[in-house]
């Protein structure tokens, strides 16, 4: 279960030899440290096109700095990063976002005095390469305002678009985020903690607004929810104290001795198996 990055194989049309094909991300090796504190060591991980992969560990574990490198916050000081077998390990945030790779971050960003439709048909025009200017549903763009409403319809929030996000539950306003996300059109998401800060009471709209995502995006979810990673996740990767510890199945990582004692520590121990009978 530990793991091994390895390049999935295709075969050709003549049943011939095996060929690599190419993963939607790819990081190998990354290293990022800050001072003489090592936050990420020779990590590598790789997504393939579609995959619904999760990103756990304890808090300082390295999960937003690997993040950062992913996206183009942050420079690694060693390794390379892949889009689609294309090197991208020099290009910046808004660079990156060009190629389809598109984050969410734990700290909002949304314009709270505007509705939820004009927060996404901001990200929409933007990406369309068109100017904004106030507006009425009448004067819209109409493509721009069509795209932006099936956006909100694929998070589930077409009942309360014309809301603005002051006046939205604070899950329906991380639903915003990931609508904005998908403006972008991405082809790989990285999804940054999107269940933090939502109550109990409104996490299932954040599980109906995963599974409706559309299946062709490489989806990478950093979260701390275990139900939440079992649900979405088909592979799991744990990262503790900057590398990577094991990766499998959810249910082979929430059986995990290792993960029991080292990312979750002894006194949460109980908690996690009481989480894992009821997921």
């Amino acid at each position: 279960m530990t793991h091994v990055p390895r390049r999935p194989a295709s075969q050709d049309q003549e049943g011939g030899a095996i060929q690599p094909a190419t993963y939607a991300l790819e990081a190998v090796g990354l290293r990022k440290a800050f001072g003489g504190l090592n936050v990420t060591q020779d990590v590598s991980l790789n997504l393939a096109p579609g995959a619904r992969h999760a990103l756990i560990g304890p808090n300082g574990a390295g999960k937003s700095t690997l993040i950062a490198l992913l996206s183009g916050v942050l420079r690694p000081d060693a390794g390379t990063v892949r889009m689609y077998g294309q090197d991208v390990t020099h290009k910046n945030l808004a660079q990156r976002v060009k190629c389809g790779l598109v984050r969410t971050f734990q700290v909002s960003s949304l314009f709270s005095g505007l509705t939820a439709l004009e927060n996404v048909y901001l990200a929409v025009s933007e990406c369309a390469m068109r100017s904004w200017r106030p507006w009425s549903p009448a004067k819209a763009d109409k493509a721009v305002l069509e795209r932006s409403e099936a956006i909100l319809c694929t998070v589930g929030l077409q009942d309360v678009q014309r809301r603005t996000i002051g006046e939205l539950a604070y899950g329906q306003q991380r639903l915003v985020e990931i609508a904005i996300a998908l403006a972008l059109k991405p082809k790989v998401l990285l999804l940054d903690e999107p269940g933090a800060g939502i109550p109990s009471a409104q996490s299932n709209l954040l599980l109906r607004a995963l599974d409706r995502l559309p299946p062709e995006i490489a989806i990478l979810l950093i979260e701390h929810d275990m139900q939440l990673v079992r649900r979405f996740a088909s592979e799991v990767t744990v990262l503790v104290e900057g590398s990577i510890l094991l990766s499998g199945s959810p249910d082979e990582v929430m059986k995990s001795s290792e993960v029991r004692t080292v990312y979750l520590g002894s006194k949460r121990t109980e908690r996690f198996e009481e989480e894992r009978a009821h997921a």
